[in-house]
Order: C-alpha cells, then structure tokens, then sequence
C-alpha cells in the first residue's frame, strides 16, 4: 500500500516497474545493469478518486502522456534501489500535488499614497534627467 496522503493511497500492484538501462557516461558498468528504475502508472484504471484523476489528466506534465498514463524515470544513481526510491518519491508528489487546491487570488488596486509616490518618482527623475539637456557655449 502506497500512501499518497492521509485519506488517499493506492495498491502496490497498480504500479509497474521496469528496470531499464541508464543512458549517459558511466562506463562498462551501465552496460551491463539495468539501474534505472522506471514507473507506468495508469490512470484511468487506478483506484485514486475520481478528483485526482479528473485533475491528472487536465494536469500539463511531460510525465504523463495522452493515453493518461504517468512515466516516471529516474537514473540519478547507480543504484538500482535508490532510483526506484527516487522515483515512487517523485510519483506521490506529483500525485499529492494536484489534491492541493489553490487559493483563489483577489486582485487589489495600488494606493493613492502608492500612486502618488511613484508620480513624483518618475517627475523627479525627469527634471534631472532635463537638468542634464542644457545647451552647451562651445
């Protein structure tokens, strides 16, 4: 059991693993082991409320595709063990992430006493700049 928050978690049996070679420099080592540790999570058929799936899917994430699956890979070590650490890590953030409803933004007018500062900033900047204009006698 995997849990997500206090009210929501999902099954082990709903995520699938796969362990894949890492790309990148690491010599004949990541030649030869599969440390990259990889997680498919499906949406649409997993058992989270339909709240987290409606919000998933609408979600604009590089992690999850068109057909409403999450893919999550991660080869940030050589461990096979700490990767797939990193990973599940990733996963219930990003899961936990979308049950946090953002507060509405109340849009606020500047003051008057914010306004009139400003004015005056811009006025006397331009009189020094104007200062600065006078006709030369060369």
């Amino acid at each position: 059991m995997i849990n997500i928050t206090n009210r929501v978690s999902i099954e082990d049996n709903e995520i699938e693993w796969q362990f894949i070679r890492s790309s990148g420099a690491g010599g004949q080592h990541i030649n030869k082991v599969s440390t990259a540790a990889q997680i498919i999570f499906d949406i649409r058929q997993s058992s989270l409320p339909e709240f987290y799936q409606q919000k998933l899917l609408a979600k604009a994430d590089h992690r999850i595709t068109k057909s409403g699956k999450i893919i999550i890979k991660c080869q940030q070590s050589r461990s096979q063990d700490f990767n797939r650490q990193l990973a599940l890590e990733q996963f219930i953030e990003l899961v936990k992430g979308v049950g946090i409803v953002q507060k509405a933004r109340i849009p606020t007018k500047a003051t008057k006493g914010s306004q009139r500062r400003r004015v005056d900033s811009k006025k006397k900047r331009g009189a020094t700049k104007a200062l600065r204009s006078g006709k030369s006698d060369y």
